[in-house]
């Protein structure tokens, strides 16, 4: 099995400082992250005026473009980051949320380019994307099938292969209740559109991710902050840095469990086979010439005689020699 990608989710968790962000590519790295993921977008071409915030994003009601515009890195910024990232020898992704950060982030040839749910039915943003043919990753929040569909087809039909584009599970509540996780979702989407699934995890904790590995998961992405006591939307419901090691070595750990889909005997079990397993022996003191019988014949550990799978090949022939009791046959 390929290596699970662990994207680490920086997100705007950095509050508008590229210091903070800085420090958050350090943590991703030690943590053991495959790529750390910030979010790219230019405020007023994101959101109108007169929207507000959603309860997850501030207790009090205030217009999103003001939060925006507090929690925005310029371009020049991100060029600053992309390089340290190379420097830090880990991949530097973003998610774009409007047409021109969109645009930006295509010259940088990044390694993935994803699609966040709040994007999977702009139609403008994704025939734009389509046409370049790059790894896509499309995560699926706030969706149902026939969306998520109608979509893959846009992208087919705009110029990118359907083996380029991964899907992320993913449910837009932050955080996501346990009951609304719906793992089970991952193995459906496989099924239904055969290419790769992974995971977009907003639940509390590690035990989702971990679990969705199991599930077949092949690209993790997780929120992760350097403490949830920053002020910002997305820092209660995100990892901090002990708890994203955990996760990640976690996961590292599940991939080892899986192993390969067959039934053999490990090298480990090789081992224990002479002390585990039985082999025929005698119940009793039998004589050379006597009638092997249900009453003189029993199976006992070592497993290095005849395999009691023959034990009654052996009942009713003669003894070709003395045996005394738990002799091996």
């Amino acid at each position: 099995m390929k290596k699970v990608f662990v994207i680490a989710e920086a997100g705007v968790n950095h509050n508008g400082k590229i210091k903070i962000a800085k420090k958050l590519i350090n943590c991703a790295k030690e943590c053991g992250a495959d790529a750390v993921k910030f979010q790219t977008f230019i405020a007023d071409q994101l959101s109108n005026r007169k929207v507000l915030t959603a309860d997850y994003q501030s207790k009090k009601k205030i217009k999103q473009l003001d939060l925006l515009k507090k929690l925005s890195l310029s371009f020049k910024q991100f060029i600053i980051l992309k390089k340290y990232c190379k420097k830090k020898k880990i991949y530097f992704l973003s998610s774009a949320f409007d047409i021109q950060s969109l645009k930006f982030l295509l010259n940088l040839n990044l390694k993935y380019y994803k699609i966040p749910s709040g994007q999977i039915n702009d139609l403008p943003y994704l025939k734009l994307l389509a046409k370049k043919n790059k790894k896509i990753i499309l995560s699926t929040g706030m969706s149902n099938i026939n969306e998520i569909i109608q979509t893959i087809q846009i992208l087919k039909n705009g110029g990118t292969k359907k083996n380029n584009i991964t899907l992320l599970h993913c449910t837009s509540a932050y955080p996501t209740p346990n009951s609304e996780t719906n793992l089970k979702t991952i193995n459906y989407l496989n099924k239904k559109f055969k290419i790769n699934i992974g995971f977009s995890d907003h639940t509390i904790g590690i035990n989702a991710s971990i679990a969705s590995v199991a599930m077949g998961a092949k690209i993790i992405e997780k929120h992760f902050t350097l403490s949830k006591k920053m002020r910002g939307p997305d820092h209660k419901a995100s990892l901090e840095p002990n708890e994203l090691k955990d996760m990640i070595e976690s996961i590292r750990n599940t991939e080892k469990m899986l192993g390969k889909e067959t039934k053999i005997i490990t090298s480990s079990e090789k081992k224990n086979v002479k002390y585990v397993r039985k082999s025929i022996v005698a119940k009793k003191e039998i004589k050379k010439g006597e009638i092997f019988t249900l009453q003189n014949l029993t199976t006992k550990r070592p497993g290095t005689g005849i395999s009691p799978m023959n034990f009654f090949k052996l009942i009713g022939k003669k003894s070709k020699k003395n045996y005394f009791k738990d002799d091996l046959i």
